[in-house]
């Protein structure tokens, strides 16, 4: 990577891990923008997250989320982009670049408990696959992208929020 300064915060995670909550509390604090990724995903296409995965299979939906997240040109914003985005080789690589990467880690009964509806949430599930065996294909993932994990299981987003921002503060006049 180049000696560029990271002007974005890009926070990874499970579904439910708080990743638009925190996003928004902490762009607040830090006089940022917000984008919620899945959003943005909805506005290109004009169709809803489990919409669009009916109609292109999870694999279309995932070369969607892709491109629509490789393509973000922001400063000074903090990104949440959907929890799935990990399998996006191009878009993380990119948000890499441009920001410093945040997982929120939340332990699986957190996931399970804060999950309603997965279908409804638009969650990236693929057929025959549980809530466990998707969050331990995730974890790993998540935790090899990161430049910071926050523990975020028994806090409110108020707590995490007042952490991140002191890890963000003190890390090489990082803001």
């Amino acid at each position: 990577m180049s000696s560029a300064k990271k002007t974005n915060i890009t926070l990874i995670g499970m579904p439910a891990s708080g990743k638009s909550t925190i996003g928004v509390l902490l762009a607040k604090r830090l006089g940022y923008s917000f984008i919620d990724g899945d959003i943005v995903i909805q506005e290109k296409t004009g169709k809803l997250l489990k919409e669009i995965i009916a109609e292109e299979g999870l694999d279309g939906f995932l070369q969607i989320e892709d491109q629509v997240n490789r393509e973000l040109n922001v400063v000074h914003t903090v990104i949440a982009p959907g929890g799935s985005i990990i399998y996006g080789e191009k878009a993380m690589a990119h948000l890499k670049e441009i920001s410093e990467i945040v997982y929120l880690k939340l332990d699986f009964e957190d996931v399970q408990r804060r999950l309603g509806d997965l279908t409804d949430r638009g969650v990236a599930l693929r057929d025959g696959m549980t809530l466990r065996q998707l969050y331990e294909e995730r974890v790993p993932l998540y935790e090899r992208y990161a430049d910071i994990t926050v523990k975020e299981s028994d806090r409110g987003p108020g707590a995490v929020v007042d952490e991140l921002r002191n890890i963000i503060g003190s890390k090489n006049g990082f803001l």
